[in-house]
């Protein structure tokens, strides 16, 4: 069975803000142990700082109006995709630097993931306002006895938790990816001019 904090045991919402609490928490440890590994290297300072000068320079380039000679106008995307494949490699590089913590935040979640699924294993712990499509029905009665649609399982409202807490925190602290490395990452779009 599952047992809750002490403070919210009377609480009618107790299971969902004690997922919801341990998400948060997780969360925090989860940036800390990034900003160790990762955000206050001087490697990382430099790889963002590329990326947001080469993002901004590249911004301006294709803000420039263009010039009517054709010259100019091949020299300006040579320029261009310079820039633009320089703002790629740092941003491959970016990804790959981040991959280390990868790992010690996945072990993390794990641990904490297979915590909460003991305490809270075949206990409903919120109810949708909406009957789920099939496939979000798999995820969000994972594990749950019964019929009724609106049942939502630790499972499916942890997830939700951590996409949104983590990725909202990490905006709040400033440890959100450059706006140039945005698209980028360790297996990128393909650049339809060498095709």
């Amino acid at each position: 069975m599952a047992t809750t904090i002490p403070l919210f045991a009377s609480f009618k919402y107790a299971d969902s803000l004690t997922v919801v609490g341990i998400s948060f928490c997780t969360a925090l440890v989860c940036e800390a142990i990034s900003w160790i590994l990762i955000y206050r290297t001087t490697s990382y300072k430099s790889l963002k700082y590329s990326i947001d000068k080469a993002a901004k320079k590249l911004e301006t380039m294709k803000t420039e109006n263009p010039s009517s000679k054709l010259t100019v106008k091949k020299s300006k995307t040579k320029k261009m995709d310079r820039v633009e494949t320089s703002l790629k490699e740092s941003s491959r590089d970016l990804s790959l630097f981040k991959f280390k913590s990868g790992a010690v935040v996945a072990l993390v979640l794990f641990v904490v993931f297979g915590l909460l699924n003991s305490l809270f294993e075949g206990k409903v712990v919120a109810k949708l306002p909406f009957h789920p499509i099939a496939i979000v029905k798999k995820m969000s009665h994972r594990g749950l006895k019964g019929d009724d649609a609106t049942d939502c399982s630790m499972a499916f409202l942890y997830l939700l938790c951590s996409i949104s807490i983590r990725t909202n925190l990490q905006k709040f602290l400033g440890f959100s990816p450059p706006r140039g490395a945005a698209g980028a990452g360790l297996f990128p779009m393909p650049d339809p001019k060498t095709n």
